[in-house]
């Protein structure tokens, strides 16, 4: 077969591709059109030099949530329960939460679900504070989809809204690679430290970003590479940032900030002991016989180096006891480590 009637077959197969997607009409007329007009130029002998940007253009539309939508679960009962698994503490946070999904549920009861529209959650606080994980929560709790879009260090606008495709090396923005990975048209999308922005970009950035949150015009989001309006409408928006000084009074203006306290010690202690500690053990190979800790070593533990407003440095100071007894163990140098006042500084990592 020459190489002219592998194109054309191939041409066949992405004709049959977009007739078996629910794609909007406008879309399936633009697509059958780009692939009528790479044929045409097959068959009268001319040559087609689109033939791969063509069949990345239709890969991308015919794999796009545009009707499919995930059940929104609205229980609070059940939401009460995701976040006392995943979180301990943040009581104001949680109260927050189960508001912010009443008034969900309210308002998709009067409404329909072209009309509902959320208010869009920002947290602020320190690193480690727990801003992400929360984001990842609220998804569990409404049984949505999670995709995640991380803002530290993008340095242009472009990265979320896609390149235009006359450009060779032309790539779909951050936004509907994140719809694609997720498959509904209505997930969870954390925009993930909108305040680490490279300075150069972050106008630029910022003014999508109000296009984003904007009821009023995510409604028919344009990406430059699929040049097509994808409905954001549904799409339910989280933000985090570390601060909002570097976050522009327009992006601010159609936020709802909520701050994230620190961990107190005593937090901290319960987080390590009965969420961390269990699930860092299992990760190493650990038991219960293999290691146990005295209860006032938990203070040391928790302030290795002085204070501390996240659980990162809890979290790698757990990690780091775990894999000495571990690497203890394969040495044949003990079977079971109890930790105390006396012996702790043996087993913390020496920074």
């Amino acid at each position: 077969m020459t190489n002219s009637a592998l194109e054309s077959e191939e041409l066949k197969k992405l004709e049959e591709k977009i007739k078996n997607v629910a794609l909007p009409p406008e879309l399936f007329e633009k697509a059958l059109s780009m692939i009528q007009r790479a044929n045409l130029a097959f068959r009268t002998g001319g040559y087609f030099t689109g033939l791969e940007q063509v069949g990345k253009y239709i890969d991308w539309i015919t794999t796009l949530p545009w009707q499919k939508r995930s059940d929104d679960i609205l229980d609070l009962e059940h939401a009460k329960k995701i976040l006392a698994k995943n979180h301990y503490g943040l009581e104001p946070i949680k109260e927050r939460i189960l508001e912010y999904l009443a008034v969900l549920k309210l308002k998709s009861q009067k409404e329909t679900e072209e009309t509902m529209r959320a208010p869009i959650l920002c947290f602020v606080g320190l690193v480690g504070t727990g801003k992400t994980t929360i984001a990842y929560s609220i998804a569990e709790a409404m049984g949505r989809k999670f995709g995640r879009i991380p803002f530290g260090g993008m340095g242009s606008a472009l990265d979320l809204r896609g390149q235009s495709r006359v450009h060779p090396d032309a790539e779909v923005g951050q936004i509907i690679k994140a719809l694609r990975r997720c498959g509904t048209k209505n997930p969870v999308i954390l925009l993930d430290e909108i305040d680490r922005v490279t300075e150069a970009a972050r106008a630029d950035i910022m003014g999508v970003l109000i296009e984003l949150l904007d009821p009023e015009q995510n409604a028919a989001f344009v990406d430059h590479f699929i040049d097509y309006p994808f409905d954001l409408s549904q799409v339910l928006f989280i933000a985090t940032a570390n601060n909002t000084k570097n976050v522009s009074t327009a992006v601010l203006d159609r936020l709802e900030p909520i701050q994230m306290p620190s961990y107190t010690d005593e937090e901290k202690i319960t987080i390590g002991r009965d969420h961390i500690l269990p699930k860092v053990m299992k990760q190493a190979g650990l038991t219960n016989e293999n290691l146990k800790i005295e209860n006032q070593v938990w203070r040391q533990i928790v302030r290795p180096l002085g204070y501390d407003a996240g659980l990162r440095t809890l979290e790698r100071t757990i990690n780091g006891f775990c894999r000495k007894i571990a690497r203890l163990m394969v040495e044949g140098k003990g079977r079971d480590f109890y930790l105390t006042s006396e012996n702790i500084k043996e087993f913390l990592p020496r920074w």
